[in-house]
């Protein structure tokens, strides 16, 4: 069974609100979206968070898979990107039939 609300499936957006469902994860993709456009380094992340290296990479990489987070390696420091054009897309997947049953009021 695949649904489509405009450009995101349904599975899209099940496997990332899954991702994002871990209370780790939601915290680092808040911290990213707090830094805007220029991301954080992975350093950073770590102290905002406070998780081991180890872990904090795994829970990265889980939001990579599913298209959240980009990463980016700048000489010896890995930045991490919030992916807007991801987030909107979960959203509008979201609101996309708001209100649009009949009895809706």
């Amino acid at each position: 069974m695949i649904f489509y609300a405009g450009a995101m499936k349904i599975d899209k957006a099940a496997q990332q609100l899954a991702e994002l469902g871990h209370v780790t994860r939601l915290g680092i993709f808040r911290e990213l979206v707090k830094s805007g456009y220029q991301g954080l380094p992975v350093a950073d992340i770590q102290q905002a968070v406070e998780i081991p290296g180890s872990t904090l990479s795994h829970h990265i990489n889980r939001m990579i898979k599913v298209g959240l987070i980009k990463q980016v390696r700048e000489g010896r420091v890995l930045r991490c990107f919030a992916q807007y054009d991801q987030l909107d897309s979960l959203i509008d997947f979201l609101m996309k039939e708001c209100c649009s049953a009949k009895d809706c009021k």
